[in-house]
């Protein structure tokens, strides 16, 4: 007979750029990164911008038993425990970031697997703190209630790489359609499954008009 209980645990998160910025980006990783390491991946635009990675509250080692360790948003054992507990998780992050920055613009990115779970809080506040939404590389969950969404005059996107290894030819186009159904702009750069600094700056420099 399998039981569940409700416990404490405490999780990481990690800042850098620039605190004077008026846009705070709230990143959510990729399966098995690690958040400490993921935001370097941003670290060409801390001087106009100020980033905040958490990590996925699954932690593991990539290879074996040792070795660096990397983190995940959920697997598909117990998925709506996973689902609920990410969303009470970035709650109280989101809280943290109001009273900090409580006249700082928030915007939501969401990279490969944490896209996902971007998009679940995302839509699950209906943009009461968040008012952008980055879909980086990543599906749009199809368990999402589509009366949430709001179809027109959105300023959301979804990024791909032209050379992504995971989305090639025929599903690439097809995830695009997929995202500008739900009025998202969608973006393509040159490289693979990974962020690109100057595509992302050239979306934030918009929202910080």
């Amino acid at each position: 007979m399998k039981e569940k209980i409700v416990v404490n645990k405490t999780a990481r998160i990690f800042k850098e750029g620039n605190e004077g910025s008026n846009i705070v980006v709230l990143t959510l990783h990729g399966y098995g990164h690690s958040a400490e390491f993921f935001i370097r991946k941003f670290s060409s635009l801390y001087d106009d911008f100020l980033f905040i990675a958490p990590e996925g509250l699954h932690r593991f080692y990539l290879n074996g038993t040792e070795g660096r360790v990397g983190a995940s948003w959920m697997t598909k054992t117990d998925r709506e425990d996973d689902i609920s507990d990410n969303i009470l998780y970035l709650d109280k992050i989101i809280q943290h970031i109001l009273d900090t920055y409580p006249s700082k613009k928030i915007i939501l990115l969401g990279f490969s697997q944490g896209g996902a779970t971007a998009a679940r809080w995302f839509y699950s506040k209906k943009n009461q703190f968040v008012k952008n939404l980055i879909m980086w590389a990543t599906v749009f969950p199809p368990d999402i209630d589509e009366n949430l969404i709001q179809k027109e005059d959105t300023d959301n996107y979804f990024v791909l790489g032209n050379e992504d290894q995971y989305y090639k030819n025929e599903a690439a186009e097809k995830v695009r359609t997929y995202y500008r159904s739900f009025g998202f702009k969608t973006i393509d750069f040159q490289g693979d499954h990974d962020i690109n600094s100057e595509t992302l700056e050239g979306i934030l420099s918009i929202l910080d008009r």
